[in-house]
């Protein structure tokens, strides 16, 4: 395992129970000592854009649940640095961020390229040493993140395809059941 920063996903381990990370994979966009910020990548939510932001009526894109905190605003990830200044590079080439009133304007005007860039409801946010403690737990396993994964459009399987990307036996992991008890 490498140690959680920047650009780092963090996987569930699959009998992780809470049911706001239960086989889910977050990119950490943000982490110091004194917190961590992330946004789940794998929940994608009933509503659209345009449900969230009237002005953009029509603009029917997947807005994803970030997390449980804050569920009242709303965050971006994208790969169009030159498209949206202000943006903060978490890692190779995937960006948080940015100049919102320019993402408005590029959707608005069929100018911005909505294959790259995903709208996400609230984050995950844990204090100073609270995700250490549960990576210690053995709730989460960490990689390296990447552009694949995070803008892959196989959201409902990507769990399992984070997993397969780690390889050897992680990559049984995929197999095991969300309750072994049903087993």
């Amino acid at each position: 395992m490498i140690e959680p920063g920047n650009g780092i996903l963090l996987i569930s381990d699959p009998f992780l129970k809470d049911p706001n990370f239960m086989r889910s994979v977050v990119l950490l966009c943000e982490h110091n000592e004194q917190s961590s910020f992330g946004l789940v990548l794998n929940r994608k939510l009933d509503q659209t854009l345009d449900f969230f932001i009237h002005e953009l009526k029509g603009i029917t894109l997947p807005v994803y649940y970030g997390g449980p905190v804050q569920l009242d605003t709303l965050h971006f990830l994208h790969r169009l640095p030159d498209a949206i200044p202000g943006g903060q590079e978490i890692q190779g080439g995937i960006y948080w961020g940015g100049d919102f009133r320019i993402v408005i304007q590029g959707l608005l005007s069929g100018t911005l390229d909505t294959d790259n860039i995903r709208f996400y409801l609230g984050y995950s946010g844990w204090s100073a040493g609270q995700l250490q403690e549960e990576i210690d737990q053995k709730s989460w396993l960490t990689v390296p993140g990447n552009e694949k994964l995070v803008f892959d459009s196989h959201f409902d399987s990507l769990w399992k395809d984070a997993l397969k990307e780690m390889g050897g036996a992680y990559e049984q992991l995929i197999h095991y059941p969300i309750d072994p008890q049903l087993n």
